[in-house]
């Protein structure tokens, strides 16, 4: 077993009751009693997930890159609102040579069950396992492991809620040893990527009715959009040649708002379907959620797939197709 080094940045598992204190890290990792892994604590942020910054998030992932390339695993502690994309840029962004595992609670420290000391536990015990490296970045709770490209929050309340749609757990915790069932086949990104919290990637979701007043603003403000579809990548007939048009300027990336499965090509061929969109200069999703399309459409973008002639369209479809589970990139 290796060396551990913990990033704690609030949530549920450091709240204090119902208000907005926090405990320090120290003080969430004295819940365990005294661990077996060699733990080096870095009390990083006491937030809420949902008030974490992209200033935050890329500050950790260059401490997060520095400490794997040092020999150590990582836990990051966070709150659940926004776990899943933590982990997700994390993967993005950060080499896992070493395991490195986001874990965090969803009952508070005061509240009968609360889950936090067990998924802290769980997830020390996997990041300390050498037989954890090189599956990507990994979410641990509920004695699940799950990959941060599938990984995502499915109920406001459950501690079971951590789910991988489409894909299942790569494997789980049993009697304080990780078991992994099941390992990626490629990693979440092509190639190494960087993240300038400047970029703006803006996200929008349709809904019965949509008549595109959202998608006027978004025009002139942002380096990017991902558009949450209905269904497999559909839009209302009289957005397709608005959202043509902005994808002559940005990248306009085209998800499913459903929450499960890939977005489609070319099953359904009329005006707004998939099909018209993609042959209109959209880049499809592929099986990536509209939240963590975001992510990658913002870090391609931060690596340098936008110029002042226009973007890198073929290279950022690659990159969406390169998890498309084809094998083809």
């Amino acid at each position: 077993m290796g060396r551990v080094t913990v990033f704690t940045l609030g949530g549920t598992i450091s709240a204090r009751g119902g208000d907005a204190s926090r405990m320090t890290g120290a003080e969430v990792l004295a819940g365990l009693g005294a661990p077996d892994t060699d733990i080096e604590l870095r009390d990083f942020r006491r937030l809420p997930s949902s008030s974490l910054s992209f200033d935050d998030l890329a500050a950790l992932a260059h401490e997060v890159r520095e400490t794997v390339a040092a020999g150590s695993g990582v836990v990051v502690v966070q709150g659940t609102d926004t776990l899943e994309e933590t982990a997700f840029l994390l993967d993005l962004l950060c080499e896992t040579g070493e395991p490195v595992v986001v874990t965090g609670a969803m009952r508070r420290p005061d509240l009968p069950g609360a889950d936090g000391p067990a998924n802290l536990a769980a997830a020390l015990t996997v990041a300390a396992d050498p037989r954890c490296r090189d599956l990507g970045v990994l979410v641990v709770l509920a004695d699940e492991i799950h990959a941060a490209r599938h990984v995502r929050k499915s109920h406001t309340t459950s501690v079971t809620t951590f789910a991988s749609p489409g894909a299942g757990p790569l494997g789980t915790v049993v009697e304080g040893e990780p078991r992994i069932l099941l390992r990626p086949t490629t990693t979440t990104a092509l190639h190494p990527l960087s993240f300038d919290p400047a970029v703006r990637v803006a996200l929008l979701t349709l809904t019965l009715g949509d008549r595109g007043e959202l998608l006027e603003a978004i025009d002139s403000r942002y380096d990017g959009l991902v558009v949450a579809a209905f269904g497999a990548g559909h839009v209302p007939t009289w957005l397709v040649e608005p959202l043509e048009h902005l994808a002559t300027r940005v990248p306009v990336v085209l998800a499913s708002r459903t929450g499960a499965g890939a977005t489609l090509t070319h099953t359904y061929r009329g005006p707004g379907s998939e099909h018209d969109l993609l042959h209109r200069g959209l880049i499809p999703a592929g099986p990536l959620d509209p939240a963590k399309a975001r992510l990658l459409l913002h870090a391609l973008l931060s690596t340098g797939a936008k110029s002042p002639t226009g973007y890198d369209r073929p290279g950022i479809t690659a990159a969406f197709a390169h998890l498309n589970g084809t094998g083809l990139a």
